[in-house]
């Protein structure tokens, strides 16, 4: 079975404990916002330039966990490629933990096959975690965020609170019979709209941000480009 062990950090209590997190699978869910009108609109607009209709809204796609990585460098081939800021969830040591990562997607690939796009590119993540339960009570404040670079300038490309996509205890009672994620299974679980449109990205940071504690989860990387040469 395909597995990836990745360095992370874990917090808990005002605790920090490293630890090496072994993954199991991946998980990415797709379709997740809250707003049925605006999916559906969502889905329309794409379905204009080539997307395919998803099964099911939402949608859990599956990925290989070797995709995984805490690297600030990834390999991408082509100039079609992007990240998006996701919250993620993590199943490890008996106890739900999350953190923030980039659906990184070959936007040409995704035009005629989603699940292969999933498949193409390698899935950034922070590697700090937080203790699910510590932040469940105020879920809806957390803030996600995006930024690219584009012609040397650092530039707003998501933002927006993690109420725009499905609650994680529903999103999970809708991808599993128990309501949990089984043990190792990490999960990215939706984003934002791309402010100014999607786009190949070269240089993308994300955060989320809790402003209750007062604390950030941040992460930064580059795409190192493949050319494609027939």
């Amino acid at each position: 079975m395909p597995r990836r062990t990745l360095h992370l950090t874990l917090i808990n209590d005002g605790n920090s404990t490293p630890r090496d997190v072994v993954i199991d699978d991946a998980v990415v869910a797709g379709w997740t916002g809250r707003d049925a009108a605006a999916v559906e609109k969502h889905i329309r607009e794409l379905e204009s330039i080539g997307v395919k209709r998803p099964a099911t809204t939402p949608i859990f796609y599956r990925c290989s966990a070797a995709r995984l990585t805490t690297d600030s460098e990834i390999e991408v081939v082509g100039e079609t490629s992007g990240g998006e800021a996701e919250f993620v969830l993590l199943q490890h040591d008996g106890r739900l933990w999350v953190g923030t990562g980039s659906d990184h997607t070959d936007r040409e690939v995704e035009t005629y096959g989603v699940t292969v796009s999933k498949q193409m590119c390698d899935k950034p993540l922070a590697p700090v975690f937080w203790a699910f339960d510590e932040v469940a009570p105020h879920w809806d404040k957390l803030m996600l965020r995006g930024h690219v670079t584009e012609n040397g300038a650092r530039v707003l490309y998501q933002e927006g609170t993690v109420a725009a996509m499905i609650d994680p205890r529903d999103l999970i009672s809708r991808y599993t019979k128990d309501g949990r994620l089984a043990e190792n299974t990490l999960m990215f679980c939706g984003t934002l709209a791309a402010k100014g449109g999607v786009r190949p990205t070269t240089h993308f940071e994300f955060e989320l941000e809790d402003p209750v504690r007062q604390r950030k989860i941040t992460h930064a990387y580059a795409s190192r480009v493949l050319p494609i040469l027939g």
